[in-house]
């Protein structure tokens, strides 16, 4: 009997399902913020090439 209570005790417990929601959230905002990182490294590259070329150009 006393292993049917602690096993609905268990199954009843949610405090892991919040640990869960937090590591979900986490890595929508960790792969979230790696594309958003790509994206603007690639602009910042290519204005700096272009920039380059500019000085590059009037020497």
């Amino acid at each position: 009997m006393k292993l049917k209570n602690l096993f609905k005790a268990f199954s009843n417990n949610e405090a892991g399902a919040v640990t869960v929601d937090w590591v979900v959230l986490t890595a929508a905002v960790v792969g979230l913020s790696a594309v958003v990182g790509s994206t603007v490294l690639t602009a910042i590259n290519s204005k700096g090439n272009a920039i380059s070329s500019s000085i590059a150009a009037t020497n």
